[in-house]
């Protein structure tokens, strides 16, 4: 009985899954989608603690320890993710991703345990030697390679993002990336296809215990060797794989990342036969790939290209070294009798928004205008920020109106028309050499062109180049003006300034 409300559980945790994903679809309905794929998580959990039951060993045991892990782990994700910053968000979720990679390894390693050892008890005289079939090895062995790679890529990521890690490239690391990965490949297979025969044979030989206890009692030594030679060949995969990304390609590999938990995830609901845990890891992977997709076509990236590590990171460009000649300045004032008598504003958000927590004055900016007669949108190009998303949640917590994004092609439609394009902090997304310059490390990557406009302001704090390390040839043409300073002192004084005109 209990076994069939399982399964009905997990079947209420499913439909949960896909309908929170469903809603997240929208701003309108994410936090409501959020709470109910939780839910919909805490019910599989909680049916899991209390129902199900192994033929052999009965129900879950150790309750106690488990509720206590429930516990710290909660609390810790809520304590990180209220103190967490804007800023910091991408970090954040790079580090949880990171996580659930850890735990798709150690699922691997403790089914590969209870697999290849065998147990005899000398009290009942009862032996543990169930075969291991290949299937079983390859969902382990995918599950930890998958897993491996996710957790080191993600730290490295977490480290890279927070300015822990810088990004290395050397002579033939794309060689070597391609080796190893090689390596793993036919360690892999060879492993899968030899394991269940030598443990089959291995069963023949039971070593026994002096105390009458359950424990390990055989085991095939070579194949050990070689399950944790995989595990270390995984992780340090997953280092050499992100250690040269950086720049604007880094959202392409957090979202690349989390898809890789999730089909880890979705290795283990096979191993454990667990639907809710199969359907979480199946749509996460999914969601997962096709957003990366969808990043690789914004960044003019192939998938193949990505899975290599072969983009981004230490490529300087010819546009970085030229000689750009000079900018101009604008000042509050002119900028803000610019902005109140344009009949469109078009802004463009940026990671500079981001980092002075300015996106609240931001919109306070768009409706002192609104006041004045002035349209505002704002412009939000794929991988603006850090992470995919990063700018439109940024935005979303200053309660903008979802109507007043403009993704990439509609906003470059829109800036034909525009007067006055006030860029945030944005440097990358709108860097003409994109479109001019094949020596630039980012040529062919769609950007926002914002020269489309009559007037261009851009907000920066310096004329340091951006996350990309490369220079923006946009700082020196002729219709560009820049507006030096901290993005929320520099909107606080224009709204000052507007509230004048």
């Amino acid at each position: 009985m209990s076994a069939h409300i399982l399964t009905i559980g997990y079947l209420l945790a499913s439909v949960t899954f896909i309908t929170g994903l469903k809603m997240l679809s929208h701003p309108e309905t994410a936090r409501r989608g959020n709470a109910i794929a939780a839910a919909g998580m805490a019910l599989a959990i909680f049916a899991t603690i209390f129902l199900y039951r192994d033929e052999l060993t009965g129900p879950l045991a150790h309750k106690g320890l488990i509720f206590a892990a429930l516990a710290i782990g909660t609390l810790t994700g809520i304590l990180a993710a209220k103190k967490v910053k804007m800023t910091a968000m991408p970090e954040m979720v790079s580090l949880f991703n990171g996580m659930g990679g850890a735990c798709a390894m150690l699922i691997s390693i403790i089914e590969f345990n209870s697999h290849i050892y065998l147990a005899f008890d000398l009290g009942t005289g009862y032996v543990f030697t169930q075969h291991v079939s290949q299937g079983e090895i390859a969902i382990i062995t995918i599950g930890l390679i998958i897993g491996s790679v996710s957790f080191a890529g993600s730290i490295v990521a977490w480290g890279k993002l927070n300015g822990r890690f810088r990004d290395k490239v050397f002579k033939g690391q794309r060689i070597l990336n391609m080796l190893l990965l090689a390596i793993l490949l036919i360690a892999t297979g060879v492993f899968i296809y030899f394991t269940p025969a030598l443990s089959k044979d291995y069963f023949g030989t039971i070593m026994t215990f002096t105390d009458g206890s359950f424990g390990d009692s055989g085991v095939v030594p070579g194949q050990v060797y070689m399950f944790y030679a995989i595990l270390a060949l995984a992780l340090l995969y997953g280092v050499m794989f992100v250690l040269p990304i950086g720049g604007a390609d880094m959202p392409v590999v957090i979202s690349l990342l989390n898809s890789f938990t999730g089909v880890a995830a979705a290795c283990g609901g096979f191993m454990y036969n667990n639907k809710a845990m199969l359907t979480g890891g199946i749509l996460v992977g999914a969601a997962g790939t096709l957003l990366t997709i969808l990043m690789c076509k914004a960044m003019n990236r192939s998938l193949l290209n990505v899975l290599l590590g072969a983009f981004g990171g230490g490529a300087t460009g010819a546009a970085a070294g030229r000689e750009q000649g000079n900018y101009k300045e604008i000042s509050v004032a002119d900028a803000a009798m610019v902005m109140s008598y344009a009949g469109k504003v078009m802004i463009v958000p940026g990671y500079g928004l981001a980092v002075a927590q300015a996106q609240h004055i931001c919109h306070e900016l768009e409706k002192l205008l609104n006041d004045k007669g002035v349209a505002v949108d704002y412009a939000i190009h794929p991988v603006a920020g850090r992470m995919p998303g990063h700018m439109n949640v940024l935005l979303a917590e200053a309660d903008v109106a979802y109507d007043k994004l403009a993704e990439m092609e509609a906003a470059n439609d829109m800036l034909k028309t525009t007067d006055v394009v006030l860029i945030l902090g944005a440097n990358d997304v709108v860097n003409p050499a994109a479109k001019s310059d094949p020596a630039s490390p980012i040529y062919g990557m769609p950007i926002l062109e914002v020269e489309l406009a009559k007037t261009v302001i851009v907000n920066k704090r310096s004329m340091k180049p951006g996350y990309a390390g490369i220079e923006n040839e946009l700082f020196f043409r002729p219709k560009t003006s820049m507006l030096f300073g901290d993005a929320k002192k520099v909107l606080q004084e224009l709204v000052a300034a507007i509230k004048e005109c």
